[in-house]
């Protein structure tokens, strides 16, 4: 049974996903050709743990790091490592906290120095397509309706969508019912329900939509090796327009990413 969220749990929530919304812009802020994935996640563990909480990914089912760290071809769940960042490289930046008990989530694709357009298309794709999720995230709708709105602008672009993993309801654990998958039909799929706090977060191929899990049993990649990108933002499922838990302004509006 999935079960609205307290205002004292939603606001418990927002701190959450004000820290991981802060802590992405400190790692963009450093994102560059010649700096190593590893660099990345120490700068990021850091910052959380200095702001009182722990990263929730570390430790997470085996999961060695503070934050997943995927470069082009690798959709989600790479390991932070020794790479050195190279121009025209894309890097998937996904992070958690837990503080008081809850926890956050969001991720953002970073571009890597200057990109070709077709990758530059890709990543302004996705994330509009997130938006666009977040749109159709209202109360009495259904989770094929952000499915829905996810895969119909993607795919509108020739861009593919991801169908083995899919977004999540978030609170005390991680990942929580129901899940948001990016594809989908209107009016099918969960209630969304006023209050019910879910993380929605489109992962687009540029190629084909098939994925295959590497050998360390955690990063997933494109079957084609072509690059993925990914975005992902905590909401607040309400009538009329859903409320946002995480922002991308501290990585936007500070001017870290150039349009």
């Amino acid at each position: 049974m999935v079960r609205p969220k307290t205002s004292e749990e939603i606001e418990l929530l927002r701190i959450n996903g004000d820290l991981v919304s802060r802590t992405l812009a400190e790692v963009g802020k450093l994102v560059a050709p010649g700096v190593t994935t590893e660099r990345l996640n120490e700068v990021a563990e850091t910052f959380i743990r200095d702001h009182g909480a722990e990263p929730s990914f570390k430790g997470f089912e085996g999961f060695p790091a503070a934050l997943c760290m995927s470069v082009n071809d690798v959709v989600v769940h790479g390991f932070p490592s020794d790479y050195v960042l190279k121009e025209g490289d894309i890097l998937s930046v996904d992070c958690g906290t837990l503080y008081k008990g809850y926890n956050g989530d969001s991720a953002y694709t970073f571009p890597v120095g200057e990109v070709d357009a077709e990758t530059r298309k890709l990543l302004d794709v996705t994330k509009a397509s997130l938006y666009k999720g977040i749109e159709a995230a209202v109360a009495g709708g259904r989770t094929g309706d952000i499915g829905y709105a996810v895969q119909s602008y993607a795919e509108s672009f020739g861009f593919s969508v991801v169908r083995e993993l899919e977004g999540h309801g978030l609170g005390r654990e991680m990942h929580e019912e129901p899940g948001v998958p990016n594809y989908g039909r209107r009016g099918h799929g969960a209630r969304l329900i006023d209050g019910m706090v879910i993380c929605i977060e489109p992962m687009i191929c540029a190629g084909g939509r098939g994925v295959y899990l590497a050998k360390n049993g955690w990063a997933v990649h494109t079957a084609d090796h072509r690059n993925a990108a990914h975005y992902e933002l905590t909401v607040v499922i309400r009538k009329g327009r859903a409320e946002q838990l995480s922002t991308f302004d501290y990585i936007e509006k500070d001017g870290l990413i150039k349009f």
